[in-house]
């Protein structure tokens, strides 16, 4: 009779193909490595430690402000962590760092002033809009001389690294990552939900405002989709919001900073209208300015024809 023992191994002695696989690695792995929670962790680990450090030797050198050349501390070096963190994350999982959606190949290159355009001209119609309403008055011009230089700059500086941060943290390595777990598109529903959240806690902020950030982060992740990576969202995002701070001169998300262009004021109407605390971001017409963004988006960067299935079995065959 033969021993049960025996019975679970072939031939050969080898175990048999039915025999249990062990559960640690399938937590840990699939068939392309690490997988991508495990990744993500990681990654906001590294991040979030850097970005600690980073904060602790920038309070103890820099006094509060809202001058942006100082505000461009604190921003360039919550981007030094987010970044910092995919380079390692690069390392481990080598790749380059251009795979995560910002490589220094074309940086800063036609895509990103493309987006620059496209974002004075949103922010241009949707205070054009308020403004037609009754909502909006320009004021008059109150930096002069080197004061305007100077803020016209430090602003302009500013803004880009606000877009490099915010664009790369919500829409970079985590982005990639997350749509390896889950797919592109559910990532980007929730990485729009989670940076419009993230708003909630800028003073003056609306729930129309938050709507409006997620809307945005969507259309971002749309751009990200078409155009490979996020040059375009990161001149997009920076042109608005400095068209919005410095020469709209009225609240970013909440947000009024000194050293902006004019005496502009959102005038006591309907909060529908003018976004009320929050800023033009939370007006009715925000939506339809970044509806009319993904739809530029769409004829500026047409959608790629995907190979027809036997085409592509003949590529992969080669």
């Amino acid at each position: 009779m033969e021993n049960s023992a025996l019975s679970s191994t072939s031939s050969s002695g080898s175990p048999s193909s039915t025999a249990p696989k062990p559960l640690w690695p399938w937590i840990f792995n699939n068939e392309r490595g690490l997988r991508a929670g495990w990744r993500l962790a990681i990654y906001v680990a590294v991040a979030f430690a850097l970005w600690i450090g980073f904060m602790i030797l920038l309070t103890s050198t820099l006094p509060p402000s809202r001058n942006p050349w100082i505000l461009l501390g604190g921003e360039s070096l919550s981007f030094a962590a987010a970044f910092g963190a995919a380079v390692l994350m690069s390392s481990i999982e080598r790749r380059p760092i251009g795979t995560y959606g910002l490589p220094l190949r074309g940086a800063f290159g036609k895509p990103f002033w493309m987006g620059c355009l496209v974002g004075l001209a949103e922010i241009s119609l949707l205070m054009t809009l308020i403004a037609a309403f009754g909502g909006y008055s320009f004021g008059h011009v109150v930096l002069r001389g080197s004061a305007l230089f100077n803020m016209a700059v430090a602003w302009a500086i500013f803004f880009v690294v606000v877009g490099l941060l915010e664009e790369f943290l919500f829409r970079g390595y985590t982005q990639f990552t997350l749509a390896d777990g889950i797919g592109f598109w559910p990532a980007a529903i929730a990485l729009s939900v989670s940076f419009g959240l993230v708003h909630l806690r800028n003073e003056g902020e609306s729930l129309a405002g938050v709507a409006g950030v997620v809307a945005i982060g969507l259309v971002f992740c749309f751009a990200l989709r078409r155009t490979g990576n996020l040059w375009f969202c990161v001149g997009l995002h920076a042109a608005f919001d400095y068209g919005e701070t410095f020469l709209f001169s009225v609240p970013d998300s909440g947000y009024l900073f000194d050293g902006h262009l004019s005496s502009a004021t959102l005038k006591s109407g309907p909060v529908w209208l003018t976004g009320g605390q929050a800023g033009p971001e939370g007006s009715i017409f925000s939506f339809l300015t970044i509806a009319l963004v993904a739809l530029l988006i769409h004829f500026l960067f047409p959608a790629k024809p995907r190979p027809a299935p036997e085409t592509a079995s003949a590529v992969a065959t080669q």
